[in-house]
């Protein structure tokens, strides 16, 4: 089968949740040659501000694979240890700022359009307020200095990660005020939050810079599930988001039947 001849929608495959099973510099290569033309990235690097070294070998993997970066999370902190951000997070401003520095370099290399600004948890000991108004700053900064959209993300999971809607995720947009700011509309974490997705693509479709899936319950490929994929697709193509979708799920057997899905599209 022939993925990368789809023109609608457009798939881009999740290398940080795909193709565990191999290191992450090979992943690019595998989305590859399973059919693909585009992946997206979490934070790749294991700090905030990795040497020029390290740096440069992930962009010659995205680049001698010959695929696309869609789309890059910016640093997040330990997300296996609960971490889900650094925008609102005192004390860390330093590493929130170095990975914006990195992502817009290897945006630049790469042609990245999207950046995923994971809003950050709340903090023991901080006032809500010192953090949102931190996280305004923030976001700004990566919005002046990032070409392209930074998107915000409702999150399921941690219950301390404050935005959990598409009207939380906006609501901090607007309080920003930059034009390159939108809703990453995760349909996984949507749905599992309880949020109405018909009602946010119909509503807000103009502000959604981007688009993710899995299945829920679980969390694993379109098929798995009772989220009707077709249908919310539809509604956002007629809602005129001609985006990349990605791919961002756990694959329920191996990662070579992950995509057998697609073969009834």
């Amino acid at each position: 089968m022939t993925r990368t001849t789809r023109s609608t929608p457009r798939w881009t495959v999740n290398c940080s949740i795909l193709f565990t099973e191999l290191p992450l510099l090979e992943r690019p290569a595998a989305a590859r040659a399973a059919g693909f033309e585009a992946v997206e990235f979490w934070w790749p690097f294991p700090t905030a501000a990795p040497a020029d070294a390290e740096v440069e070998r992930f962009v010659r993997a995205v680049e001698d694979a010959g695929v696309q970066l869609t789309g890059l999370n910016l640093a997040a902190g330990d997300m296996p240890a609960g971490d889900r951000g650094l925008a609102s997070w005192p004390g860390r401003e330093t590493e929130f700022r170095d990975s914006i520095d990195i992502a817009a370099a290897v945006g630049k290399r790469l042609g990245t359009r999207v950046f995923n600004a994971l809003y950050g948890n709340r903090v023991d000991g901080a006032d809500p307020r010192d953090q949102d108004e931190l996280a305004t700053q923030n976001l700004a900064r990566a919005a002046a200095l990032l070409e392209g959209t930074v998107v915000l993300e409702p999150l399921s999971g941690p219950q301390p990660y404050p935005l959990r809607t598409a009207a939380d995720a906006l609501a901090v947009a607007d309080r920003v005020g930059s034009a390159n700011i939108a809703l990453l509309a995760d349909l996984y974490h949507l749905t599992v939050n309880g949020d109405d997705v018909a009602a946010v693509i119909r509503e807000h479709g103009a502000r959604i810079g981007h688009v993710q899936i899995a299945d829920a319950p679980g969390r694993h490929e379109p098929g798995t599930g009772e989220i009707p994929f077709d249908a919310h697709l539809a509604a956002l193509h007629d809602a005129g988001y001609d985006g990349w979708i990605g791919l961002e799920y756990a694959p329920t057997t191996t990662t070579e039947q992950a995509f057998d899905w697609l073969e009834q599209k």
